[in-house]
């Protein structure tokens, strides 16, 4: 069974223009992607400033993403991080978990994601404590489904060198603590993942006791290292055996949105296709559609810079990108132009405070 094919829009860096946003949805919506979750950490009012209340403006442009959702059949949801509520979930955190769902309830969402990402977790009865700030929030009754983000959402090991060692038999307590119909998310063996076990995805439903919703940390292109790239190449056709193995499949974007669609748009035709899928047509097809027969030819010729050297590794090719693309009145090559001028760079102190 095909999984439910999302967009979690879960970077760090510069966010996206609601403009962009909405031509993001539109796209993939009519590709038959069925869900866009909302939670860029440079929305500091879903992070670390989450007690702080959306004002009457942000909360109008929420309120109209959420409609142009419903308008293409497309489910919304919100991702808040309560960060580190789970050190004192006291009468005072308690109230303002309250009040900022309250602001979600008025506008009417399919999806809550409560996020336990990017903080420590090594910390006693870890699984108990978030479960019980899972169900304060599933109380508030704000959304019609929940998903959770575990503090330890992969088996990778870097979480537990930054963030502390994952207490023993976490996923498996944290799963009892929920209600079967919460989902979990999961971004693989890794953090970011190029391809998946299904023995590992098994093994990790199992001991959640549901079937995980696939995190996919591709295309996003964040952080220090990988803000550096374009992850533009498509999915590839092994994807397809994810089938009956997850429930959910999201994608984190790339921050530039308009290239991002090009590997999006691939999603959809690998589970169709199957293992038959042509990743080279695929590719083609969808960056023909995002870009035109002409920009798309352009690009294709230059993804081994764009993809595998990089900005560090481009060289004197960097300066005629610049060329190449400047004189193109199109998003997607303001967007290359943009990035070879270093306009996407990020800095480990924007990963630490965002």
């Amino acid at each position: 069974m095909i999984p439910e094919l999302g967009i979690i829009e879960g970077y760090f860096g510069r966010m996206w223009s609601w403009p962009d946003r909405a031509f993001v949805l539109r796209t993939l919506a009519a590709a038959g992607y069925g869900f866009f979750h909302y939670a860029p950490k440079g929305e500091a009012r879903l992070r670390r400033g989450w007690r702080d209340p959306f004002d009457d403006a942000a909360l109008r442009e929420l309120a109209g993403f959420a409609r142009l959702c419903r308008d293409l059949g497309v489910r919304f949801g919100i991702g808040l991080t309560p960060y580190e509520a789970h050190l004192d979930f006291g009468p005072a955190a308690r109230r303002d978990l309250k009040a900022k769902l309250s602001q979600f309830r008025a506008l009417g969402l399919d999806d809550l994601v409560i996020l336990f990402d990017d903080m420590r977790g090594d910390v006693p009865d870890l699984a108990r404590r978030q479960a019980d700030i899972v169900s304060t929030c599933l109380a508030e009754a704000v959304s019609e489904r929940s998903f959770v983000v575990p503090t330890y959402y992969s088996d990778d090991p870097i979480l537990d060198r930054v963030f502390g060692a994952r207490p023993r038999h976490y996923l498996r307590d944290l799963g009892r603590g929920l209600p079967p119909d919460v989902a979990a998310y999961w971004t693989g063996e890794s953090v970011c993942s190029s391809a998946y076990s299904l023995a590992h995805l098994d093994r990790v439903s199992g001991e959640l006791g549901r079937p995980v919703a696939l995190w996919d940390n591709y295309p996003v292109n964040d952080g220090p290292r990988m803000s550096a790239y374009l992850h533009l190449r498509g999915f590839p056709a092994t994807h397809a055996g994810l089938a009956g193995h997850v429930r959910h499949h999201a994608i984190n974007p790339m921050l530039q949105p308009r290239l991002g669609l090009i590997p999006a748009l691939t999603l959809p035709i690998v589970y169709k296709a199957g293992r038959g899928h042509d990743e080279g047509d695929a590719l083609r097809d969808a960056a023909v559609q995002v870009l035109g027969e002409g920009l798309a030819g352009r690009l294709l010729s230059d993804l081994s810079i764009l993809q595998d050297a990089g900005r560090g590794g481009a060289g004197p090719e960097l300066s005629r990108l610049i060329d190449r693309y400047g004189d193109i009145d199109h998003p997607a090559a303001v967007e290359i132009v943009d990035w070879a001028r270093g306009g996407y760079a990020m800095g480990d102190e924007l990963v630490r405070t965002q």
